[in-house]
């Protein structure tokens, strides 16, 4: 595990950096974004604070006159560009309300398609804000939502891909992979490429999938399962790709490039992280559980440059504070920490030109939509320009 800087007086080019304008994408590949970095406050979407307010998979649902969220009873707000309630609707009991219902989203067509935490999955008509269909499953999704024609995707907590009709919400088949004596507190992660759908589940294997079958085209593990459950803490990244290469790392030391089509390892590195990275023409950005930002050689796997982000922290302070997550805009990267700071880094030089401070405990990862940055805390949804 590297733990030292290197490089750290090299300046990047970032001359010929293409910027994006992406929430959404099949292979998580959202690249640099357009943004200037003012991070000025523009307003806040309020909701009620949820219990057990944790950073993971929590994502607005963006459009472009404003977002959808939830509050701590399951409530679905719209808000728009002005951060007005537009319309708010609760589809759950007086008993399923009690239970505090996490919801994921996913915007298709006309249509809102929601999983939540106690294993509901249904769809809304966003026009006349009634339910297309509800389905109870037997284990929540413990993964994002992926959409291809017809067909969604989503990975269950025992470790299953499951495939649903997106008119009606049947189910079209399903792949078991092996399942952990363990549940995992990170989100498992699937991309979209070609006619495969790709994913990751609590034992770090790496599955590839036929989309219209759901045979499996490849399989990888990276980890022996007993180690997995021994140590009960394992976490993996979201998988990321340029379509050519899947990239992700875990709290084990690992960083993986592997060939989406044969699932043969290209290179690995030994660094320490279980937060999704950014792919910017041929450089892959990542930051370490311990805080080093590293720029990699997408291609080879070499190393570039690691700077070191939380010198300004005691060494006490140091030890506590973990990245939730980050984006990178224009030539700025951002990232969100455990201790609810986010950390403002100058690309070219790898410098920290400013620590700001966005609640008083944990928030989420960090958004870019339309040219301003969001990020949340528990109760609001904070918008920067």
């Amino acid at each position: 595990m590297i733990q030292k800087e290197f490089n750290s007086d090299l300046k990047l080019d970032l001359s010929n950096i293409v910027l994006n304008n992406k929430i959404i994408d099949d292979k998580n590949n959202f690249g640099s974004q357009n943004y200037e970095g003012l991070l000025n406050k523009v307003g806040s979407y309020k909701f009620s604070k949820l219990n057990g307010f944790n950073q993971l998979g929590l994502k607005p649902a963006f459009f472009d006159n404003g977002l959808i969220f939830f509050d701590k009873k399951g409530s679905i707000i719209e808000y728009n560009e002005k951060h007005k309630v537009s319309w708010s609707k609760n589809y759950y009991s007086k008993t399923e309300k009690k239970l505090n219902p996490k919801l994921n989203f996913l915007i298709t067509n006309k249509d809102l398609l929601v999983s939540d935490s106690i294993s509901k999955f249904y769809s809304i008509n966003l026009s006349t804000k009634e339910l297309n269909w509800s389905k109870n499953l037997k284990y929540p999704f413990n993964s994002d939502i992926k959409k291809n024609k017809n067909k969604i995707f989503a990975v269950d907590y025992k470790n299953t891909l499951r495939c649903y009709n997106i008119s009606d919400g049947s189910e079209c088949w399903n792949l078991q992979t092996e399942d952990s004596f363990t549940i995992s507190d990170s989100k498992y992660s699937l991309i979209i490429i070609e006619d495969m759908v790709i994913f990751s589940n609590s034992l770090g294997d790496i599955t590839a999938v036929d989309i219209d079958t759901g045979l499996i085209t490849w399989q990888l593990p990276t980890q022996s399962s007993s180690i997995v459950n021994e140590t009960y803490n394992f976490k993996i990244s979201k998988l990321v790709s340029d379509g050519n290469s899947i990239f992700f790392s875990n709290n084990k030391s690992e960083f993986y490039s592997i060939n989406v089509k044969t699932g043969i390892i290209n290179w690995a590195n030994k660094i320490n992280s279980n937060i999704q990275s950014v792919i910017s023409g041929n450089l892959i950005f990542t930051v370490s559980n311990e805080g080093y930002l590293f720029i990699t050689e997408k291609n080879t796997g070499n190393i570039v440059r690691v700077s070191y982000l939380y010198e300004e922290y005691k060494e006490k302070k140091k030890k506590k504070v973990t990245p939730i997550g980050f984006v990178i805009g224009n030539k700025n990267l951002y990232l969100t920490n455990s201790d609810g700071k986010m950390i403002i880094v100058d690309l070219e030089l790898g410098d920290v030109v400013e620590t700001k401070v966005i609640a008083k405990n944990l928030i989420s990862e960090p958004f870019i939509f339309q040219n301003n940055l969001y990020v949340i805390k528990n109760g609001s949804i904070i918008q920067y320009n």
